[in-house]
């Protein structure tokens, strides 16, 4: 299993335990968090996945794919740790992954 934090925009935290393999947005969305929409079903064509990853996990991650990047021009106030959280597969290497929502999806 592998540990996912979500911190909400009121700066509520949750901790869910997710199989490995599965995304941060099927997590989310499974488990009632909110704030992430995944209108796309994480096929990247939308931004309303959109997280801040924590700096410390966000160097861990692989680079966006173009397109990711794309869709994140779409996203409402991007920051430099943005990501659209279809595209973070979970591996035992992200347990403990903490993601923060923003106040509202694009």
């Amino acid at each position: 299993m592998v540990k996912v934090v979500f911190v909400n925009s009121a700066g509520e935290r949750r901790e869910i335990e997710a199989q490995p393999g599965m995304t941060v947005m099927e997590v989310a969305v499974k488990n009632g968090i909110d704030e992430i929409v995944g209108e796309c079903g994480g096929a990247c064509a939308c931004a309303t996945c959109h997280v801040y990853v924590a700096p410390e996990w966000a160097a861990k991650l692989p680079k966006a794919s173009p397109m990711e990047s794309d869709m994140l021009d779409f996203a409402i106030d991007p920051r430099p740790t943005s990501r659209l959280s279809c595209q973070i597969s979970l591996t035992p290497e992200l347990d403990g992954i903490m993601v923060e929502t923003p106040v509202r999806q694009g």
